[in-house]
């Protein structure tokens, strides 16, 4: 059963599960891609399209193996959103957005959170954002712990 979301803008509310319930081997270009975000860095990938964040082995379009590595800045756009409510385990501990974020200089988007400081009204289609890194960082994608709005 849906819920009308905080604010009663007439939104509906449900369960959601963000998961890749499997694990995989990765290639040079995602190994360096994973090393990267331990340092604090971002990489993409040159195709056809453009350059593809987070890196690709192979061109979604062509099948073609992918090009040489290019690293980006820290900071894209919002592209899409959508509001939840922070759960147990969630990258951040308050009611946050998922957002398809386009990496400056990318073709394409990154699934990531974006905190606002839970307030809905200020999430927005193209607002600049940067990445929030964690302290102590592994090499995965949750060393970038969400994207907060760029100052």
């Amino acid at each position: 059963m849906s819920t009308p979301a905080p604010g009663g803008h007439g939104s509906l509310c449900a369960p959601y599960t963000l998961q890749f319930p499997f694990e995989r081997t990765v290639g040079p270009k995602l190994g360096t891609f994973f090393a990267g975000l331990k340092e604090k860095r971002l990489f993409g990938v040159r195709a056809r399209r453009g350059v593809l964040c987070p890196p690709l082995e192979f061109d979604p379009d062509t099948g073609a193996e992918t090009g040489e590595l290019v690293e980006l800045p820290p900071t894209g756009t919002v592209t899409v959103w959508t509001w939840v409510r922070s759960r147990p385990g969630d990258p951040v501990a308050h009611d946050f957005a998922w957002a398809l974020v386009e990496i400056d200089g990318t073709a394409g988007s990154l699934l990531h959170a974006v905190d606002v400081e839970a307030d809905p009204t200020r999430m927005t289609r193209g607002m600049r954002v940067r990445a929030r890194w964690r302290g102590e960082r592994v090499g995965d994608l949750r060393d970038i712990e969400c994207f907060e709005v760029e100052q």
